[in-house]
């Protein structure tokens, strides 16, 4: 049986959040997905302009930000 301590030191040194220093690599193109071209500049300026208009309340911008990720979708 293992050890309280020994577990305890080994969930927490980054044995399973990666290895300590090793720099992360972004996504390659496609499987995130970011704007690269920005196709979808005007729905997210609306989006964007929406939450500094309501005090960042998502509620209140769920069509904006419907309507932009619906943009990322197709595009």
């Amino acid at each position: 049986m293992y050890d309280i301590k020994w577990c305890w030191l080994f969930f927490t040194s980054g044995a399973f959040g990666g290895i300590e220093g090793a720099r992360p690599v972004p996504p390659e193109k496609g499987v995130f997905p970011l704007d690269h071209e920005h196709e979808c500049e005007l729905e997210k300026k609306d989006y964007l302009e929406c939450l500094k208009t309501f005090g960042h309340q998502l509620e209140t911008c769920r069509e904006f930000s419907k309507k932009y990720l619906h943009c990322r979708m197709e595009k």
